[in-house]
This record gives C-alpha cells, structure tokens and sequence, in this order.
C-alpha cells in the first residue's frame, strides 16, 4: 500500500482515516473561512488529521440555472487564504484542462470530478502537475474499472492517487454503496477515500436539482470505516437546509465532532484488528 502524503497529512497504511471535508460550494468567504476553522477546531480536539474541501466551480450541477461557486479566480483564492491563514491543506474539483494550471498552483490535491473520470486529457493534465490526484469513480463504474483511470494518471510518472468511492447509480436519481468497491480499489495499492455524503445524493431528485438523505451519512460512514478505508469525504455546512449547493446530503457542523468521534473508534478498531492478524 502506497502512502501518499499532502503536506504534514499522510494517508494510507494502518494510519488513522484522514478526514476531507468542507461545503459542496465557495458560497462567501466569510462562511467558507468559519466553516475551515470550526473543522480545524474539532478535527484537532480529536487527534484527526484535515484536509479542507469546497469547490470554486460546479460545473456539473443539474440545471444551467444553479449556483456553480465563485468561479476559478475568486474561489482560489479563498482557498488560499483557508490553506494560509488556518494552514490547511485544500483540495478542490478540477473540470477542464483549462483549470488545472491555476488550480496547481494553489491546491494541495486536485480532485476529479466522478463525471470526468474517464476524461483521459483532464487526467493526463493533472498527473502532469505532480501534484496528489483523488479521483473519484464515476457513478457508472463497477470498481476494477477505476483502474483505467489510474493509469491515465500514472503515466505521467504521477503516482500519488486517491481513489474515491461516491455511490454507483441504481435506477433512476438513486444510488447506492457496494461496500465490496472499497476493498477491491484498496487492492491496487492506493488508499482509498469514502464519500458518505455524496452517496446519500439523489441525482436529479428535485427535478432542477438533487436531493439527499443526510440522515444515512453516519451508517454509511461507520460501515465504510470498517472496511480499513484511508480516508473519509463529508460535506459540511454550518446550515445545511440554506447551503446553494448539495445542502440535502451534506452535514450539519454542528454535528459532525459526535459523528466523528465514533467513526474514529471504529477506524481505531479495525486497524488495531488488521494489524494483529498481519502478524
């Protein structure tokens, strides 16, 4: 198993699960920066490492008349100012080879999206950047198909990739998790990230938009957690039924230090488990 570091965060191995986390959006700075800090505050209460997530841009929201983010130019840099005021390590969506330059030169990872993790140019351009990869599986593929992926990546000699699992899609604006998909991703020899929250979506469940159910977040999460993931994906906001973008799955921060406390016992569990068995 690959150890991949971002900054001082390191993920994989028996390492405790590192969470990445923050709102679906850059709605306003001022509520991204409250957001990063009260993360901060309860990720370092409970000895967790954190990586700060939001997106500058969602250019694959439902409908053309969607909140998208600030945009490229705004949205990083309130990135930057997360990363160098709360010295956090951030990661956001990359979707079109357009972005990737701008992105690398202020992210710490770039991720890609799950509807382009086929995109071979957007990949190949990423990997080019030498900069960590999480590439989330897209919603259409069973999970050994993610290793195409993978090599578009790795062939620039880039091998520092997450693999994300965010729920496969089960008929019409559903899906769902087969907890299998994360043992077999973590058999290539990447760590692996669950995304609860994006799993609870409902794609297209609103008609112009999707809708969620925050209230299976935490099941899901424990049970990933033990499966040995490396790292575990929530979108947060400090008043989720007002976010402007993925407020119906995304978590309260009010509650995420008791949900986080738990899964962390739970991860703790199953590596300490993992490891005896190992010798």
């Amino acid at each position: 198993m690959r150890q991949i570091s971002v900054g001082p965060v390191s993920f994989g191995g028996s390492k405790q699960l590192v969470l990445i986390a923050g709102p679906c959006a850059i709605e306003d700075e001022n509520l991204t920066l409250r957001i990063a800090e009260g993360l901060k505050e309860i990720t370092q209460a409970l000895g967790c490492e954190l990586i700060f997530k939001a997106s500058y841009d969602k250019a694959n929201r439902t409908s053309v008349t969607s909140f998208r983010g600030l945009g490229v130019e705004r949205g990083l840099r309130v990135l930057e100012r997360v990363n160098k005021e709360l010295e956090l390590p951030i990661v956001s969506d990359v979707h079109d080879v357009s972005q990737v330059a701008a992105a690398a030169d202020v992210l710490d990872v770039l991720q890609i999206p799950a509807f382009l993790s086929r995109q071979t140019d957007l990949l190949v351009a990423a990997g080019k950047t030498g900069k960590p990869i999480n590439l989330k599986k897209g919603q259409f593929l069973a999970p050994w198909d993610i290793e195409h992926g993978v090599n578009k990546i790795a062939s620039t000699g880039n091998e520092k990739i997450l693999l994300t699992e965010r729920g496969v899609s089960f008929g019409y604006n559903n899906l769902v998790v087969d907890m299998r998909s994360l043992v077999i991703m973590r058999e290539m020899g990447y760590p692996v990230v669950f995304d609860a929250t994006h799993s609870v979506q409902l794609p297209g469940g609103a008609g112009g938009s999707s809708s969620g159910q925050r209230q299976y977040v935490g099941a899901l999460s424990r049970a990933a957690a033990a499966t040995g993931i490396d790292g575990l994906f929530w979108e947060v906001h400090e008043n989720p039924d007002q976010a402007l973008c993925d407020g119906a799955n995304s978590l309260p921060l009010a509650q995420v230090k008791a949900l986080l406390e738990q899964i962390l016992e739970f991860d703790a569990t199953f590596k300490q488990t993992d490891t005896g068995n190992e010798d």
